[in-house]
């Protein structure tokens, strides 16, 4: 019978550089993956490219690493990012033509990635984080969750009608873009983004699809344009400030499994009785997060403003069709 037993790390917090980050497996030091895939860090030159962690110690893409198995890094890492290596060299369309769920895998892998390391330093940090991500109980139930839908990696798994996050295809104008590769993530929303030359991939995690569904409107208006790298900036903003006001967490439930089973099938339910899905948009504080988002170009939380109650926008029109931007001045 194939073995479908799913691996818990929260139960004992089994954050150790001596347990694989996938199955668990005892390992030595030396038993290690790459958080960001190798064929990422050669393709955009990132392996010297420093990161910061919460714990103000800084690494570098090349150096992040999470403990792995020579199972799970030969079996499900490796094929994983080899099969977006490939899709990632035929653009947008290459892409968008990948099994949603390897591409939620693949995301996860390097959130995961990023979290663990974050939850292993917590236990000897250069500089004690403002709040400890393992002293959260709700944080650490969210990440328990998301896990579990992660081990789809190694463990045949089948949504039942869901994926366990949202994902949004952009494009951006190569004439107006001179970054090859960017990347952000925000741990406690799970908000990700992205870029690989001149696609943007925006992923909000754990949502089962809903904040994509909520900014449908703005995907529709977006879809076969060309952004400006400040639209693209926009879009993020929006997307990780949906994340930031959602509000629910959903479960998930395996069903009862038969001795013939190859996969388990997951099902998911929301409690949007008790909850509400998003809390209420605040103005001031989506301007906060589009401030952010608009630092290259240098625009403040006056500018976004000036118009009270209706922040700028370079996304949409006074109609909210798409804006066209040839070029970008202020």
């Amino acid at each position: 019978m194939l073995d479908l037993t799913l691996y818990d790390p929260f139960e004992n917090m089994q954050f150790t550089d001596t347990n694989c980050f996938l199955c668990g497996t005892h390992i030595t030091n030396e038993h290690r993956t790459p958080v960001f895939g190798e064929w990422l860090q050669h393709k955009y030159n990132l392996q010297n490219k420093e990161l910061l962690l919460l714990d103000k110690s800084v690494t570098t893409f090349g150096q992040l690493t999470i403990p792995c198995c020579d199972r799970c890094h030969t079996h499900y890492v490796l094929p994983l990012e080899a099969e977006i290596a490939e899709a990632a060299d035929k653009g947008m369309a290459g892409l968008q033509a990948l099994d949603r769920q390897k591409l939620f895998q693949w995301i996860g892998k390097m959130y995961y990635g990023t979290l663990v390391n974050e939850l292993i330093k917590e236990a000897d940090p250069l500089v004690m984080p403002e709040y400890a991500v393992s002293e959260d109980p709700k944080m650490l139930g969210k990440f328990r969750s998301f896990f579990q839908v992660l081990q789809s990696m190694r463990v045949p798994m089948v949504f039942a009608d869901f994926l366990p996050c949202s994902l949004i295809f952009l494009e951006v104008d190569p004439a107006e873009d001179d970054l090859p590769f960017e990347y952000q993530d925000e741990l406690t929303t799970m908000a990700f983004s992205v870029k690989l030359g001149s696609v943007a991939i925006i992923c909000t995690l754990l949502d089962n699809g809903i904040i994509g569904k909520a900014l449908g409107r703005l995907t529709q208006a977006t879809e076969g344009k060309k952004l400006h790298p400040v639209q693209l900036a926009e879009f993020k903003a929006r997307a990780f400030y949906a994340a930031y006001i959602f509000n629910v967490v959903p479960e998930y439930f395996i069903r009862p499994q038969k001795p013939e089973d190859h996969h388990l099938v997951l099902d998911t339910l929301i409690d949007d009785v008790t909850n509400e899905i998003f809390n209420p948009w605040e103005m001031t504080a989506y301007s906060h997060m589009l401030e952010e988002m608009l630092k290259p170009w240098g625009i403040r939380e006056h500018e976004i403003l000036e118009a009270p109650n209706k922040p700028i926008s370079y996304l949409l029109t006074e109609d909210n069709t798409f804006k066209s931007m040839q070029s970008f001045t202020r």
